[in-house]
């Protein structure tokens, strides 16, 4: 009987499955989406930077070129503002908003679960570091830096639409889908909001009963 109850007590109980090495830290759900995040901002990024260096090199001091049948015209145009030209004289306190930005997305990347999340804040964090780049590193200095636009839609010098870049596309894309995902009741750690569930569950009740 001893040898039965010490076998019994070694099996593993229901749901029980093989924990950590001793030592070793356990696995983090949000690593898979941590990454998502961070490959899509590096991606944003990277591609922003070589698609400015390029406008700089091959659209400085030149006229608008027309592609797409006047779709679309490529042009340089150096902006000290925000998107679409605001707030051009508050370059300094844009750069803080978009360093405020960056650390806000960093800090929430923590508690994210979502693959939608993960994709959305990815484009708004690589668009932000995009331009912020532009503010800390080109002329006329450190936190004044001026941001390179690069696309004018239907007409040049943006007088159909503000010219923009990349990394304003980026986050306009990634703010759209946060929006999405927010009025779907989706949340960061990939759960329903409280309120859909409510919604769910009253609907569910008001389903007439089967026969």
């Amino acid at each position: 009987m001893d040898g039965v109850s010490e076998q019994a007590s070694q099996r593993p109980g229901p749901g029980s499955g093989p924990g950590p090495e001793p030592g070793e830290a356990p696995a983090n759900p949000a690593a898979p989406t941590v990454r998502l995040l961070s490959l899509i901002a590096v991606a944003v990024l990277a591609l922003d930077i070589v698609t400015k260096a390029v406008a700089v090199a091959q659209l400085e001091n030149r006229a608008p070129v027309e592609i797409l049948g006047g779709l679309v015209y490529l042009q340089l145009v150096r902006n000290p503002g925000a998107a679409f030209s605001l707030a051009t004289g508050y370059t300094w306190v844009l750069t803080i908003v978009a360093i405020a930005v960056v650390v806000v997305i960093v800090r929430v990347a923590r508690r994210l679960r979502s693959t939608g999340w993960a994709v959305a804040l990815g484009l708004v964090l690589g668009g932000a570091l995009g331009n912020l780049t532009d503010r800390l590193f080109r002329a006329p200095g450190p936190l004044h830096g001026h941001v390179v636009d690069i696309v004018s839609l239907l007409a040049p010098n943006g007088r159909v639409w503000p010219v923009f870049n990349l990394a304003d596309s980026s986050i306009v894309t990634g703010g759209v889908l946060l929006v999405l995902l927010a009025l779907l009741g989706r949340e960061l750690d990939g759960t329903r909001s409280a309120a859909e569930r409510r919604g769910r569950e009253q609907a569910g009740k008001d389903e007439p009963a089967g026969e």
